[in-house]
Parts: C-alpha cells; structure tokens; sequence
C-alpha cells in the first residue's frame, strides 16, 4: 500500500541551476526510495515538468527528461515545487505557462502543497501563501516580501508548516522538510530512522511556533560530545546544567556558551527536546501508559508530559499515539 502520491515540479523549462539538482535529488531520495524495513507503506513519487518534459539547458551538459508534464500533479496527494531558475524571479520573467494554474488546481483538489527554497514564488504567484507564513532561501526572503506583500515570509526557520502548505529554506533544508513530512505521514520512528540512513539529524530546530521543536543537530563540538551521548542515555533522571558543565569538564556558562554555538539552542531547551523525542518513540514504539511514558522520558508527571505535548506539538500523548497506529494501520 502507499503512503501517498507525491508530485515533484521541475518549476521551469528553461533549465535548472547546479545546485537544483541537489534539490531536485532531495524529494526523489526520500519520497522515491521505498523503506520496505522500515514502513510497509511509502510513497508514489512521480517527477513532473513544467515545460515540455524536457528541462534543457542545465549544468555540466545535463538535460533532464521527466516521464510527466504538469497534467502529472492530477490526483498527487503532495505537490513539492523545486527551485525557479534565478531568471524566474526578475521583474516581468513569468514562470513556466500553466504552472499557476496547476498549482492552483492541485490545491483545490486538495493535495498537500510543498516548496523548496525558491519555490515558494511559484506558490505566492499562484496566490496560494496569501495571508500564510512562508520562507525560502534567505538571499530572496526580502524579495519575496516585496513582491508578495500579503505573504508572512519569516527568513529565521529553516521551513514552515502551515498544515495544507509548507515552505522549506534552501539547500538542505528542503532535507529537513521531506523528513518533517515522513514523520507527519509515518510517525517519529520512521523519520528518525531514514534520517539515521542518510547521515542527517532528523530534524534541525527552526524556530517557528507552526512545526514540531523536537531535537537539534548533532554537535560539531568534540568535547561536547560525550556529555551529550552520556544525557540522552540518561534522560530519565533529574538532569541540570551544573551536572552536564561538571562531567564536560566545564564552568555552567562555558558550557552554554559552547552548547548554544554548537546546536543553535540552550542547554535547557536541548534538553526538554530530546526528552519529547523520547517520549514520542516510546509512544510509537510502546503500550506504555502515559505516566511511564513521561518517568522515561525525564519529562515527569503524566499532567506535565501533556502539558509539553500540547504546547510543544499540538496534540496530547494519548491523540498523538492514536493518530499513529492509525496511520500503521491504514
């Protein structure tokens, strides 16, 4: 069975720049590759073109062939937009014929609408991020403000879900985004994972109220290493920043300065992430009751785990475990 249609846009015809063929490669290796170990539903990915069906013109001699056109988007459950050529967001440029409206038309029908990096103008030009919160690659966030006043674009997340349409950053943020979205679709477990399999943290913290703040990237700081393994072991206990600074052989403040330059995040924060991580899996992976559940993950009473899982993702443990079996079993 299938997790669903996916539909992804190479957005113009007149070619794509070298790095939209890291782009291009992201929605096609997660949504593209079935996990048969992981998940007995994934996905049906089909690359569309905006053109003809060939994109001409693109970097190091390549020219890419897709097998559909824009009458591809038709039934797709998600639409995901790759990046516009540069040339696309001038003044006076229009986008590929027909792609407004068939973005339009996917939206109606009711796919899930998704944009890497600049694909976000295809989705502001076709009026579908009006009165929304958008982003894209920080380089253009200014433009796409001036261009489309009546869009929130936010240039400090790496994406943005606003439920029916989500807008990721550049680059390897889209990664971040079709993760979000396998965790969405198929649960913690699945993403974590995948993400596991392609040498990525499962999810990067971006910021925003809209998404799911759950855990950070894996430090580059050597020495914090250690003390970070030895907490996520340990999550269960009573943990303070004095004990993580005394076992990183560190002063409290070195250590949050080096854990904040490191993960982007506070010492506190990190923490209550990695514990709702926790408590997500073991939700996804467990029948254990929801007071286990929050002694486990370090995150206390069953009252207080509610209280993080309704803030912090939207939904009590109890609908959150539910809506996961559910989607196993569909």
């Amino acid at each position: 069975m299938s997790a669903g249609s996916v539909a992804v846009i190479v957005a113009d015809e007149m070619g794509i720049p070298s790095w939209d063929l890291y782009e291009l490669s992201i929605p096609c290796t997660v949504f593209g590759v079935p996990q048969p170990d992981l998940s007995d539903h994934w996905y049906d990915l089909r690359v569309c073109s905006a053109g003809d069906g060939d994109a001409p013109g693109g970097p190091f001699g390549i020219t890419l062939r897709t097998p559909y056109g824009l009458e591809g988007l038709a039934g797709a459950d998600t639409v995901v937009v790759t990046s516009v050529p540069d040339a696309c967001l001038e003044e006076g440029r229009p986008l590929a014929p027909g792609l407004t409206d068939a973005l339009r038309r996917a939206h109606d029908a009711g796919a899930r609408m998704v944009s890497l990096c600049t694909g976000a103008f295809a989705l502001a030009e076709a009026g579908l991020l009006d009165g929304r919160r958008a982003t894209a690659h920080w380089q253009h966030t200014a433009q796409l403000a001036a261009r489309h006043p009546e869009v929130t674009v936010d240039d400090s997340v790496l994406y943005v879900d606003d439920g029916d349409i989500l807008t990721s950053a550049g680059l390897t943020a889209g990664l971040d985004l079709c993760l979000h979205l396998v965790r969405r679709d198929l649960g913690a477990h699945v993403a974590n994972q995948l993400a596991r399999r392609m040498v990525v943290p499962a999810h990067r913290p971006g910021g925003q109220a809209q998404f799911i703040d759950l855990s950070v990237p894996e430090s580059d700081d050597a020495g914090l290493a250690p003390v970070l393994d030895w907490a996520r072991a340990h999550l269960d206990r009573p943990l303070t920043v004095e004990e993580l600074a005394r076992r990183a052989a560190m002063s409290p403040r070195t250590f949050y300065r080096r854990l904040r330059a490191a993960t982007g995040t506070t010492p506190l924060r990190w923490l209550l992430n990695q514990r709702l991580a926790r408590a997500q899996s073991l939700l996804e992976t467990t029948d254990l009751s929801v007071e286990k559940v929050g002694e486990l993950s370090g995150l206390g009473t069953a009252n207080n785990l509610r209280h993080h899982f309704l803030r912090q993702i939207g939904v009590s443990p109890g609908d959150y475990r539910r809506s996961f079996f559910a989607c196993r079993a569909a």
